[in-house]
């Protein structure tokens, strides 16, 4: 049973497609609303993997033509969602990465391929599909950020608007003279509009036309209204701090769970963590380092890029050294750092250890083989990878800012005193300061007592969607009701 009908607007949802935790989020968070009393339908770009996997598709809508070519929105399941498909092959049916040609840059089409998608997203919103009229629309980062345009500039009574920042340093800004292929009509390009620094912004339009605005964590919320965080929005942002509110992410707990987790070695909860050196084991043979089960392994899941921090890593490797860790990371980006990573494994076998690209098998067995996950970032919305980190008992070294700064409780002498520690924390986000923590990490590995009950903290923190699923869910049911369009039963 469930009183809210949300459509949730995303260009990637895991399993289906994922470049990064934006998709875990799309994937994961439909089921726990429904536990909450909301439905969410997803509506996804059709990438050749959707489409293959969608089951019993029905054509809902044709909106065409859109974008100069014939397209259609199939209805169906796939992957355990409630989906939307965006069938527009002149748009979406091409291999590989979502946004990304073969040469790395992105597709020059993408303003028209995501707009398309946001023009889709307020045709459905407007019930203009059959038996179909969500309360509440929910639009992920800027590849779904002018649905709010479309919304507010139609004229027609529209539902709530809810925009989610994962990441405001990808904005998608464009030309200006795009403004009629994309279908906008002339008084949206202002600065109460999509008008950001004289282009089109889609973020920026999200900002300032939504009825609420989320981001992933409340220290995110907080820092994006800084000249600092703000990515030349925190203007916006200070002026909406109204209708801003962070709210942390979660994790699949079925997806992400040591005890039934078919990518590991051994299987183990916080029970049987007794069992868990067998899949360190396994981490050392898969990238040739030591099988030195005394050695602290440290595990890298991440972009490789400034934001990470992860130049600050590569920078300490003589440290590692002299605290006799190893080094497994799995990643891909900036291609100077790609190059430092492989240079220092040739020059460090046995110690360091690298795969360049992501492999979702690999990262979950980096969680379970590490003993201590390094995530350095600069910046950090929400942050999944030490959420995984906790559950399956590996210590996260993070710097404090965002989302890691709001999940991990440092392991300081007070916090071990009264056993509530769950990592090490470290800032400002320097060279030094890292150095720092991995020596104190390094201390912890060597009493094995403190490092256990860290552990252990960690695996028995509650890091799925129960609790941030639970304030969506009372936003959506706020804004409906706010909006008038609060239905009083649906099944």
């Amino acid at each position: 049973m469930s009183d809210v009908e949300a459509l949730a607007i995303v260009s990637e949802a895991y399993p289906l497609v994922k470049t990064g935790g934006l998709a875990d989020v799309a994937g994961a968070l439909p089921g726990a609303l429904a536990r909450e009393g909301v439905r969410a339908t997803t509506l996804l770009p059709g990438y050749p993997a959707v489409t293959r996997a969608l089951e019993r598709a029905e054509e809902i809508l044709a909106p065409s033509p859109l974008m100069g070519a014939p397209a259609r929105v199939l209805r169906g399941r796939a992957g355990g969602l409630d989906l939307f498909v965006l069938d527009a092959p002149h748009l979406y049916d091409r291999p590989g990465n979502p946004y990304l040609g073969p040469d790395g840059r992105d597709y020059e089409d993408n303003p028209f391929r995501f707009a398309a998608l946001a023009q889709v997203g307020a045709k459905l919103a407007f019930g203009e599909a059959a038996g179909y009229a969500p309360d509440v629309v929910h639009l992920h980062d800027w590849q779904s950020g002018l649905a709010a345009a479309y919304l507010r500039y139609d004229g027609r009574r529209r539902p709530g608007v809810v925009a989610t920042v994962h990441n405001l340093a990808f904005q998608g800004q464009f030309p200006a003279a795009l403004l009629p292929g994309l279908g906008l009509p002339p008084q949206a390009f202002s600065i109460e509009g999509v008008e950001y620094y004289g282009m089109i912004g889609f973020l920026k339009a999200a900002l300032a036309l939504a009825d609420r605005i989320t981001t992933v964590s409340p220290t995110y919320a907080a820092e994006i209204r800084t000249p600092e965080h703000g990515m030349g929005l925190d203007g916006l942002l200070r002026q909406r701090a109204d209708v801003l509110s962070g709210v942390l992410n979660g994790v699949d707990a079925d997806v992400w769970d040591p005890a039934n987790d078919p990518f590991i070695v051994q299987p183990y909860d916080v029970d049987s963590i007794g069992l868990r050196p067998a899949n360190k084991a396994a981490l050392q043979e898969k990238f040739g380092l030591e099988p030195d089960p005394g050695a602290l392994l440290l595990g890298v899941v991440s972009r490789l890029s400034w934001q990470k921090g992860l130049d600050l890593l590569f920078d300490s490797f003589d440290l590692l050294d002299r605290l006799g860790a190893q080094l497994a990371v799995l990643g891909s980006g900036e291609p100077a750092l790609e190059q430092r990573l492989a240079a220092a494994a040739e020059a460090r076998p046995g110690r360091v250890g690298a795969l360049i690209g992501y492999d979702e098998a690999t990262a979950h067995r980096i969680q379970a083989g590490a003993d201590a996950i390094v995530i350095p970032s600069r910046f950090e919305p929400c942050g999944l990878t030490q959420l995984c980190a906790l559950r399956y008992g590996a210590l996260p070294i993070v710097a404090r800012v965002g989302g890691l700064a709001d999940t991990i409780v440092d392991a300081n002498e007070m916090a071990l005193a009264a056993g509530v520690a769950t990592g090490v924390q470290f800032s400002p986000t320097t060279r030094e300061m890292l150095a720092s923590a991995l020596e104190r990490a390094a201390r912890l590995w060597d009493d094995p007592q403190a490092w256990d009950a860290t552990i252990q903290n960690g695996m028995l923190t509650d890091v799925s969607w129960r609790r941030p699923a639970a304030v969506y869910a009372r936003l959506f049911r706020d804004l409906a009701r706010e909006r008038g369009q609060i239905r009083t039963q649906s099944t």
